[in-house]
């Protein structure tokens, strides 16, 4: 991992908490050194972490930078041109009881101990983007990258000693059993990307010293498609949304929701779009990404008769090769319906109008993201009153993640809490509540 002798984690956790009592991470400067220092190992390796992707889950190196380490250099930048703004204790009005002398204010505090880990899926963006917004509150953080994306966890493991500051940032491989033995431990707050199934065991293991938790999950997050709309356009954003990083990532169009004819004139337009953004073969294409194992390569070829295709369809167990699949005439209750599906597969569901779409919705579990194209200023005021999600898309899927000025997280079954900008202060910070009144 690095230069020192491997640790227990509970002397690891002893380690950083030490670091954090002594006061050394408070400061402004060496918080802005680490976010600068995090920064230059992204430029100055990011064509190792790209190859390290390109291995782990056949990423091109124009997605590599563009979804993980560009977006995360963005992220620092925004995050080092504001955080002292952020950080600036807010005055709070004193009542009159108090007298004109008292004054109040709050201030961030940070928490300490943070534990971060992150999924295989987008495995540097994903683990890196927590870790900066701990480190610019001020703590001191255990991070775990997964075990599923093992070259760039070993790149994540030899880059970020080099970078950060040892007594403050700790890099654990490894996988079930390190996990468990990190949870073990007490946390002051601990931050997982991934499923709700080991969300439950995270929620679990942090109760046990009240930890509180971020926990950034998924689900099925639909896209409704409105009569009227320029289908063209609309075919061209959702196939790059879905079949970005091979439908891997957990804001992605997970099934379309229309009417019948829009479904039918659906067709031709997304078999059109992939052919555009991939060509007549994706499996050659270099921008076209693989299946993360076998595992899930034989999860998702199971669903790939849930409907008729449309486009798409093939596989080569191999090389973990799944076609970017449209599938019509999908019944709601089949397989590909039943788990958010993680792949580059999109069911296209018939629903009669806007009010049965919105209640297909409401009858499942919030998702992480709702997506809508229309041109209805009625449709996007009913989805956005009447739908519960962690985040809600006019016309372009994906995008609200880009915005560092949007907190970005989930609802009930996706996740509860968020992060991005001053959202992550406000996650690995206390706000403490301050009130002074002269003894005279």
């Amino acid at each position: 991992m690095n230069d020192r002798t491997p640790e227990q984690p509970a002397d690891t956790v002893a380690r950083l908490r030490a670091t954090f009592r002594s006061g050394r991470t408070q400061p402004l400067a060496w918080r802005t050194t680490q976010l600068r220092r995090l920064r230059d190992m992204l430029t100055t390796h990011g064509a190792d972490l790209a190859e390290a992707l390109h291995a782990d889950l056949g990423k091109s190196s124009t997605e590599a930078f563009r979804t993980e380490i560009d977006f995360t250099i963005r992220e620092i930048d925004h995050t080092l041109e504001h955080l002292a703004d952020w950080l600036r204790p807010e005055p709070a009005p004193v009542p009159a009881h108090l007298g004109a002398d008292a004054t109040a204010h709050t201030q961030y505090d940070p928490l300490g101990v943070v534990l971060v880990i992150a999924p295989w899926n987008y495995p540097v963006q994903l683990l890196l983007t927590p870790l900066l917004g701990a480190l610019a509150s001020g703590n001191v953080v255990v991070v775990k990258p997964s075990e599923m994306a093992p070259a760039t966890s070993s790149a994540l493991a030899r880059l970020l000693p080099r970078h950060l500051d040892t007594d403050a940032v700790a890099v654990v491989e490894g996988a079930v059993p390190e996990t468990t033995a990190l949870l073990a431990e007490r946390f002051d707050h601990i931050f997982y990307t991934g499923n709700g199934t080991v969300g439950r065991i995270v929620m679990r293991a942090a109760a046990e010293h009240l930890t509180p938790v971020t926990l950034e999950l998924g689900g099925k997050s639909p896209a409704f498609v409105d009569r009227g709309a320029d289908l063209s356009v609309v075919a061209d954003r959702l196939v790059r949304g879905k079949f970005l990083n091979a439908g891997q990532t957990c804001v992605a169009p997970d099934y379309v929701l229309t009417d019948p004819e829009t479904a039918r004139a659906l067709e031709p337009e997304f078999a059109r779009a992939v052919e555009a953004l991939f060509g007549a073969d994706p499996q050659s294409s270099r921008e076209f990404g693989r299946i993360v194992n076998e595992r899930h390569f034989d999860r998702l070829a199971a669903l790939l008769d849930s409907g008729r295709t449309v486009t798409g369809g093939g596989t080569d167990r191999a090389t973990k090769y799944i076609a970017p699949t449209v599938l019509a005439d999908v019944d709601p209750k089949s397989p590909v319906m039943r788990e958010e599906i993680f792949g580059p597969i999109l069911p296209v569901i018939t629903v009669a109008d806007l009010g049965e779409a919105i209640e297909f919705i409401n009858d499942r579990d919030k998702p992480l993201a709702l997506y809508a194209f229309t041109e209805s200023d009625r449709t996007r005021e009913r989805l956005a009153a009447e739908t519960s999600s962690g985040g809600l898309g006019f016309g372009l899927p994906l995008a609200h993640l880009t915005v560092s000025d949007l907190p970005f997280g989930g609802v009930g079954e996706s996740g509860m809490g968020n992060y991005h900008g001053r959202y992550s202060i406000e996650t690995f910070s206390h706000r403490k509540a301050v009130l002074s009144k002269p003894l005279g």
